[in-house]
């Protein structure tokens, strides 16, 4: 190759065509987040340049990316395969790469936009920091329930023995399915889990207490509405699994607590102790990650008052899209292609080779370790020792290993890399892993809704209209 537009077009594996000045990161599907690291890596390669983190964000537009060639072209560029003389450059100078046009105002994807404040959730992506209203997530996974973190999301504070016992029987007064929707889940056996969760949740509302039409949901209707959602959604998810499977959902004793309840129904028998344990934990470090899609189009349900129940369904529907929540049944398919570890490394190297990303690595928020990881990777690992099997922890170990070298650009394991490995362990399918990611994140569309709607605001966003104008109209067809 001899210029930075042919480098840029066979790194992202894309015709060379398509590399126009304004192309940026994210905006097409080639390049993605493992897509740019690999580019920033060819640009080292080729210029002789360290690409460092800072520069890395600097360089998310083929302008930029122009302008740095131009900079940095010369006798360090590798030969052959570097960069062309700069009079070869497409026009674009440094002052033009950064030069703001009308359309720059576009912020597409809405990405590094602040559309409101919040107190639920904050993520410092450079330094690997995940809290809940203020709690560490590392403190909350070792040593909090999922009802304590439940708790702390919708109500804002910890609460305290007689607190959490309160809260404890809200959710256990309410996990039974009318038995309207329990029919519906009946009729839905043949269905895909997320599928008869998206039929059945808007049901719930349906089914449950009516409404004045004329009026909007009431703050304590809403979070009357989340509370009945937080026990009800995890029995919509293990009772269609039963079904599916030919048994009954048979609800255990009343006083038996939410996870081991949900446990019970999903798995047809009591859980195992390192079961429970899992579960708590992937409840916990899932439940919130504050202006993710599926929460911001729950914020957005809000902002034109729909009521809570409407707002989770619009948040589950987008959650199930595959570069969100719906990644995590991929993950798991991982396992199976790499086949063992020994070839975790060929398999890295095919996909790259391929321009294709490798599921389970790299997120938009984290610069470095995913700090949900190292807790569900602790309880796969007790898992698979009480199971006794331990090939497809080694695999995944192997291919995080493969992927070291792209750590260092943020390409590191995600929150689904472990979590569908510990479903099999369970003994359920692969299909169940983002429904099961949808129990633990309710809790915080719940808090996310309840926060929209205590300072509400319609959320608006422009779009700039780009397309033909003032078009005669020729008539009907002759």
């Amino acid at each position: 190759m001899n210029s930075v537009d042919q480098l840029i077009a066979h790194t992202l594996r894309i015709d060379e065509g398509r590399i126009t000045a304004d192309l940026e990161y994210q905006s097409i599907r080639e390049w993605d987040s493992l897509g740019h690291v690999t580019l920033m890596m060819a640009l080292e390669n080729a210029y002789g340049t360290p690409v460092d983190d800072e520069l890395t964000l600097e360089l998310r537009t083929v302008a930029a990316i122009r302008a740095f060639a131009a900079e940095h072209a010369g006798p360090s560029s590798a030969e052959g395969a570097g960069p062309a003389p700069a009079a070869e450059e497409k026009p674009a100078a440094p002052a033009a790469a950064t030069a703001p046009q009308p359309d720059k105002a576009v912020r597409r994807g809405l990405e590094g936009v602040s559309f409101d404040y919040t107190t639920i959730t904050r993520i410092d992506g450079a330094e690997g920091v995940l809290e809940y209203r203020g709690y560490s997530i590392h403190d909350l996974a070792e040593h909090a329930s999922y009802t304590e973190v439940a708790h702390l999301l919708v109500h804002g504070e910890l609460p305290d023995a007689h607190a959490r016992a309160a809260f404890e029987k809200e959710l256990q007064a309410r996990r039974a399915l009318p038995p309207e929707v329990l029919s519906l889940v009946r009729s839905l056996a043949h269905a895909h889990p997320m599928d008869a969760l998206l039929t059945c949740l808007p049901a719930l509302a349906a089914y449950g207490p009516r409404r004045d039409a004329a009026a909007d949901e009431t703050y304590g209707e809403a979070l009357d509405a989340g509370i009945t959602l937080l026990a009800r959604i995890p029995m919509l998810v293990a009772a269609h699994h039963a079904v599916r499977e030919g048994r009954e959902p048979v609800l255990p004793a009343e006083d038996v607590p939410a996870v081991e309840a949900f446990l019970t129904v999903l798995l047809g028998a009591e859980p195992t102790p390192a079961a429970v344990r899992f579960m708590n934990k992937g409840l916990i470090v899932h439940a919130d990650h504050s202006s993710n899609a599926s929460a911001f189009a729950a914020r957005v349900a809000t902002g034109s008052r729909a009521g809570m129940t409407a707002a989770l369904t619009a948040a589950v529907a987008t959650f199930g899209g595959s570069v969100h929540g719906g990644a995590a049944e991929r993950v798991v398919r991982l396992i199976d292609d790499v086949g063992s570890p020994e070839n975790a490394g060929a398999y890295v190297q095919e996909l790259h080779g391929r321009g294709e990303p490798v599921m389970g690595f790299g997120h938009r928020v984290y610069r470095t370790e995913d700090p949900r990881v190292r807790h569900l990777r602790a309880t796969v690992a007790e898992l698979s020792a009480e199971r006794g099997d331990t090939r497809g922890l080694d695999i995944l170990d192997a291919v995080a290993a493969a992927m070291g070298p792209y750590a260092r650009r943020g390409v590191a394991p995600n929150v689904d890399l472990y979590a569908g490995l510990a479903y099999r362990l369970l003994g359920l399918p692969d299909d169940l892993a983002v429904p099961l990611f949808v129990v633990g994140r309710t809790a915080g569309w719940v808090a996310q809704v309840l926060e929209q709607h205590a300072n509400n605001v319609l959320i608006r966003p422009l779009l700039a209209y780009d397309g033909p104008r003032s078009r005669s109209y020729a008539g009907g067809a002759a």
